[in-house]
């Protein structure tokens, strides 16, 4: 998932984080250094990695350290817009890049960056089976490791509808049914992140000729469109304060409305509702320092990297590390996301981005 997000962004409101992943609506961009240079702190004999990411790359300076300790290169971190704009900046400095790796390219853009050729050949060894698991179909790992992954989600207030006496939805289809008429919130496809990938929830759901029809339902049922996520969640979301119980989020939100004192979260995902996103690292085609891109690949599955992803981008790690303990126990993922072939959506996501904006914005 980037202007950023993750329901991190749940945690940037109610924790005063601003870092998410994933996301990308430039309404939701936290406050960031351009470029982040730790050459520096470090003096190291092997130069220097170039990282090219989004803008919700974050991880912990120990962490950030640990990668000089272990290689001996020093990072340099460079920020670059969210998740599309990342990957049009690769294509268009393409035989020239702009660093040695990247990080956040996700299943949204990853079949434009490997047609592209804009990545050389690199995969660690002997990747762990949970990690294959979230690889790119085709040729996409031969080029694009897997590092963490979010569930985009509807989410529900479930305080609202119990104080309502109102049975909530469970499904996409339960959106459209009246007794939901004007509850929902969603950011846009055009515009957002995970308003894309609430989009190709819907396409995976009702499919390529069906999901118009389920989106002049949705809309006629009074479903109302943001640009970014900051303002379904934190705006209209009753929630955060606003008149409506239900809002596009992530499955990793719900932790954190656990109120102070209490013992469990106020609102909970529909896990049936889940668009899968899944965020990318790769070594640049042309890279200065491809060594050092191919051990920064790898340091990014490393466990100390692994296990700092959720408290840093609030979205989940691809390794079997453990969990924080809020994590664990209330931010389950789905068991069987909605799933659109990475190709498919290179081919038409333009052209799908076009007509949900005649229907959902007229």
């Amino acid at each position: 998932m980037r202007t950023t997000h993750i329901l991190a962004c749940t945690a940037a409101l109610t924790l005063g984080l601003t870092g998410c992943s994933l996301m990308g609506d430039s309404d939701d961009e936290p406050p960031h250094e351009a470029e982040t240079d730790r050459s520096t702190a470090t003096s190291t004999a092997l130069g220097e990695v170039v990282l090219v990411t989004h803008d919700s790359f974050t991880l912990p300076d120990e962490v950030i350290d640990g990668f000089t300790d272990e290689t001996g290169y020093d990072l340099v971190v460079r920020a670059s817009g969210d998740a599309g704009s990342l990957t049009n900046q690769l294509v268009l400095t393409k035989g020239s890049p702009i660093g040695d790796a990247v990080f956040g390219i996700d299943n949204t853009f990853a079949s434009r960056a490997v047609d592209e050729g804009v990545l050389a050949a690199y995969s660690p060894a002997d990747l762990p089976a949970e990690v294959s698991a979230h690889a790119l179909p085709g040729e996409g790992p031969e080029h694009l490791t897997p590092v963490d992954f979010g569930d985009v989600c509807v989410n529900i207030d479930d305080a609202w509808f119990e104080a309502e006496g109102i049975d909530p939805p469970q499904t996409l289809q339960d959106l459209t049914d009246p007794t939901y008429q004007d509850l929902f919130v969603t950011p846009g496809a055009s515009s957002s992140s995970p308003g894309l990938g609430f989009l190709l929830a819907t396409i995976g759901e009702f499919g390529e000729d069906g999901w118009q029809g389920y989106w002049e339902d949705l809309m006629a049922n009074g479903a109302t469109v943001t640009s970014g996520w900051s303002d379904a969640y934190g705006v209209d979301f009753t929630f955060s304060g606003g008149d409506r119980p239900i809002v596009l989020s992530y499955a990793s939100s719900p932790p954190f409305t656990i109120p102070e004192g209490g013992d469990e979260p106020t609102t909970s995902a529909l896990l049936d509702t889940c668009f899968r996103q899944v965020e990318y690292a790769g070594v640049l085609e042309g890279a200065e320092n491809p060594a050092g891109a191919q051990a920064l690949v790898d340091y990014l599955l490393s466990d100390q990297v692994q296990a700092a992803i959720p408290d840093s981008m609030y979205v989940y790690p691809v390794t079997d590390v453990e969990l924080p303990e809020l994590w664990a126990q209330w931010a389950q993922v789905a068991d069987d996301p909605i799933d659109v072939d990475p190709a498919l959506i290179e081919e038409h996501r333009e052209g799908w981005v076009r007509q949900w904006a005649d229907i959902a914005t007229g």
